[in-house]
């Protein structure tokens, strides 16, 4: 059995892996990486990241869901549609049945019991404090998808979240009430009594919850992620989970009509199992459709093998000196300067991989970021007085610190000879060039229209 589940594996990686695009068609190339896309999402999926991050979404929605539905409800109220949270929580539970009634019931009798206005500055502030922390969480499973290393600040992240939560139900709830005013227009009613376009305004009813949650996921993925996320993979991620979400949804109906024993095993349990079941399902649809959304913009994400890929020394070296040349070749032309997602898409090569060889240049001072969004890579001085041993140099030594270095190894003095002559040899050949003629020397042989990726 082992044996011919690695052979799978084997014929798989031949088939599957092992096969260069390049020289495919455009309909077999797409259809290739729609398989790739499959296969390293269901990858994803088996190393359990996902699942992990969707249950701890659930713990932090328990903490957090009346809290927030209070600060959203307190929004509402001032506008005069607070009597719709009720709905809202009544759609979302719908797969519920009858005990998705039972939960909504006792979520807004807690709400409505919860008085805003008597909490003080510190409770307010601890009702603040538990509403952002979800989206907080979730923006850190967002950012671990999408390979983003770093958090927003903490004065961005207060006002985006905040701005969703204060202005979000306002404008949903407004949308509601702006199309069910249009609907009672006589005008409308009118043109809705043709049969033709009855019908069509019926299918399209029907369709509109999947599009409300489409446009949600959409909204989510694209606006949450500390990166660049651009429309349409985000929208293509949000189609896919929206669709998932409402399928699961009927699916989980269908399963809570039919299990009887859940009653009988958890007793009075059985309500808070089956919303905590609900949820955690709700939330691993997310975070996939936010892995769809980013292998769709991020193709160069599927390999496969799991997890991060390592480098070699020499594919640091390679991916340094091809970086900086970029670099130098843009600054001396006078060129718009290379961001990561422009050095990704050239070099082919996973955006968290690369970011660490440009993170060592930049904490050796040879390259640095500009305050524009996305930032834009320059060098820190003419590329005629950075040289191609300091890149390399710097490369070499990346991760290195003062507890673990080639100084506090000892090695026998043959083997440190032979790699100060090596070390030697290196410098020697390349001693004397800058960046400035790696960059004019690059400019000369390179192909118009092709990228560097293609070019190797």
């Amino acid at each position: 059995m082992t044996s011919a589940r690695s052979g799978v594996a084997r014929l798989i990686e031949r088939v599957v892996w092992d096969l260069s695009d390049q020289s495919l068609p455009p309909w077999k190339r797409r259809g290739l990486r729609v398989v790739r896309t499959v296969l390293t999402l269901g990858r994803d999926l088996s190393r359990g990241q996902l699942t992990l991050r969707a249950m701890s979404l659930v713990y932090t929605t328990l903490l957090s869901i009346v809290p927030l539905l209070a600060l959203s409800f307190s929004v509402l109220k001032a506008f005069g549609v607070s009597n719709q949270i009720r709905p809202m929580l009544l759609n979302f539970l719908a797969p519920l049945g009858a005990k998705g009634e039972e939960v909504a019931s006792r979520i807004v009798e807690f709400i409505e019991k919860m008085n805003v206005g008597v909490l003080g500055a510190v409770g307010l502030a601890l009702l603040l404090y538990t509403s952002i922390s979800l989206m907080q969480k979730i923006e850190e499973s967002l950012n671990y998808i999408w390979h983003v290393p770093r958090q927003r600040s903490i004065g961005e992240r207060f006002s985006r979240y905040l701005s969703v939560l204060m202005v979000g139900p306002i404008l949903v709830f407004s949308a509601l009430g702006i199309t069910a005013t249009m609907m009672n227009l006589e005008m409308v009613r009118d043109v809705l009594a043709l049969d033709a376009l009855g019908q069509a305004v019926q299918a399209i009813s029907r369709m509109m919850p999947y599009a409300l949650v489409i446009a949600a996921f959409t909204f989510v993925y694209a606006f949450i992620p500390n990166t660049q996320v651009r429309f349409g993979p985000a929208l293509f991620g949000g189609i896919v989970g929206g669709a998932a979400w409402q399928t699961a949804g009927w699916a989980f109906a269908v399963f809570v009509a039919s299990s009887s024993n859940y009653a009988a095993i958890y007793s009075g349990f059985a309500i808070l199992v089956l919303f905590m079941i609900w949820l955690y399902l709700s939330w691993l649809i997310l975070l996939f459709g936010a892995s769809v959304a980013f292998y769709v913009q991020h193709p160069e994400y599927l390999y496969a093998s799991g997890g991060e890929p390592r480098l070699s020394n020499r594919m640091r070296e390679r991916l340094a000196l091809s970086a900086t040349s970029l670099i130098a070749s843009r600054f001396l032309a006078g060129q718009r300067m290379p961001s990561l997602a422009e050095f990704t898409q050239r070099l082919g090569v996973p955006m968290h991989t690369l970011q660490r060889v440009l993170d060592a240049l930049e904490r050796a001072e040879l390259i640095v970021q500009s305050a524009d969004e996305p930032p834009a890579y320059l060098p820190v001085r003419d590329p005629s007085l950075i040289s191609v041993t300091q890149v390399m140099n710097t490369v070499r030594a990346a991760g290195e610190d003062r507890f673990f270095s080639p100084a506090g190894l000892p090695v026998p003095q043959p083997v440190e000879d032979a790699l100060d002559r090596m070390q030697h040899a290196v410098q020697a050949s390349v001693e004397g060039m800058t960046l400035r003629e790696l960059a004019v020397q690059g400019a000369e042989h390179t192909v118009p229209g092709r990228t560097l990726a293609e070019d190797r």
